[in-house]
């Protein structure tokens, strides 16, 4: 077995290194990869043609990200911190645990693409937890801030990953149906599910109680 293939993973090494272009780097990789392996060009244009069709959370994303982008442009940060700072009853742990709430229970219903990094985190939910932490506490230091963008990115994260368990055609319910089934262990994907359910919330209450002492500290820190 020759390792020339391999030479296509030094080019992501170094297309990254460099900071070239993502797509760019890994379509280079991918060619020499498959030239090296003995593919001729059609055959590996059909490979890439095929592998882009049957990802269509790419499509997705490709749309999503420059309508995002656009969005910023016309000032969607600005009124988002703005609309915040009116709802004076609205805390940062009541936001962030909204938030939790709503992102694991579309989760468990299967609408995992509607929240995300590039959808709701880096345009809207972090926006409007710098606005409700500068209403409470004025403005952040720096580490502060990027604190507060982490438990955004996490509060996304832990939303998704607790609850799309519960939803019974998701991938990773198969995965661990799969798993047990090559141990000899017959499970159906509903009874996984179902027990996916008491994680969840365990999850809520423990990222929930974590939100809550971040507020605190905050308070803590801030409040003469």
């Amino acid at each position: 077995m020759s390792a020339l293939p391999l030479l296509g993973v030094l080019v992501v090494v170094i297309g990254f290194v460099l900071r070239f272009n993502p797509v760019l780097v890994v379509v280079v990789a991918g060619l020499i990869s498959g030239l090296l392996a003995g593919m001729s060009i059609t055959e590996l244009l059909g490979l890439i043609g095929e592998s882009f069709v049957s990802n269509r959370a790419l499509l997705l994303f490709l749309i999503t990200l420059p309508a995002i982008g656009l969005l910023e442009r016309a000032g969607l940060r600005e009124h988002v911190h703005q609309w915040i700072f009116k709802m004076q009853k609205l805390t940062l742990a009541k936001m962030l645990t909204g938030y939790l709430a709503a992102r694991q229970l579309l989760s468990m219903v299967g609408l995992t693409h509607v929240g995300g990094p590039v959808q709701t985190v880096r345009p809207l939910l972090a926006p409007m937890s710098e606005a409700a932490a500068e209403k409470s506490f004025g403005k952040l230091s720096e580490d502060d801030r990027q604190r507060l963008l982490a438990f955004d990115a996490a509060t996304d994260n832990v939303g998704l990953f607790f609850g799309e368990d519960v939803f019974v055609a998701i991938g990773a319910v198969l995965l661990i149906q799969g798993f047990y089934a090559e141990n000899g262990i017959v499970l159906e994907p509903l009874h996984i599910a179902l027990w996916a359910i008491p994680t969840a919330i365990a999850a809520f209450i423990i990222h929930g109680f974590r939100i809550h002492l971040f507020q605190r500290d905050l308070k803590k820190r801030y409040t003469p």
